[in-house]
C-alpha cells in the first residue's frame, strides 16, 4: 500500500493535518549579504486606511474600491492613498487577514482587487497599512 495515502487515511480520518517535512541545511557555507549602513536614521512612517463594506461585493470579475471611499487613522475622508514608492510597501488586510501580495494593487486612487472566486460581505472590514521608510 501506498504509504502516503495510509498517512492521508490516517490523518483524515482523525481530523489532522499532516504537515510537510521540513528539510534542514547547513548554511555556514552561505556568506550572508553585505549591510550597508547609512549615515543618519531611518524613520518609518505608517498610513492606515479603513472601509466597511456597505453591499456584497462580487470578486468573480475583481473589484475596484476608490479611495475616496475609506479614511484615515483620524477618521478623515481620503482623496488618495500615499504610498511610498520606492523605499515602502502596502499591506492590504480583509476582515482582519493580510492578504497574498499578488491578489491585488494599490494605486494613489483605487484599490484594485484581482478576479477571485468570492465575496466580500456587507459589514467586513477592509484595511491597507502603507508603509515608507525616509532617511533623516
Amino acid at each position: 500500500m501506498d504509504p502516503e495515502k495510509l498517512i492521508c487515511d490516517s490523518c483524515c480520518e482523525n481530523n489532522q493535518v499532516l504537515w510537510p517535512r521540513i528539510k534542514a541545511i547547513d548554511i555556514g557555507s552561505i556568506q550572508p549579504p553585505p549591510v550597508v549602513i547609512p549615515e543618519g536614521t531611518i524613520i518609518p512612517i505608517i498610513n492606515r486606511y479603513f472601509f466597511i463594506v456597505t453591499e456584497d461585493i462580487d470578486l468573480t470579475n475583481g473589484a475596484t474600491i476608490p479611495a475616496n471611499l475609506f479614511t484615515d487613522d483620524n477618521n478623515n475622508p481620503l482623496t488618495e492613498f500615499k504610498l511610498f514608492n520606492p523605499n515602502g510597501y502596502v499591506n492590504l488586510y480583509i476582515n482582519a487577514v493580510m492578504q497574498e501580495g499578488g491578489a491585488y494593487k494599490v494605486t494613489p486612487d483605487p484599490l484594485i482587487i484581482n478576479p477571485f472566486n468570492g465575496t466580500i460581505f456587507a459589514g467586513t472590514p477592509i484595511i491597507i497599512e502603507s508603509l515608507g521608510f525616509q532617511q533623516m
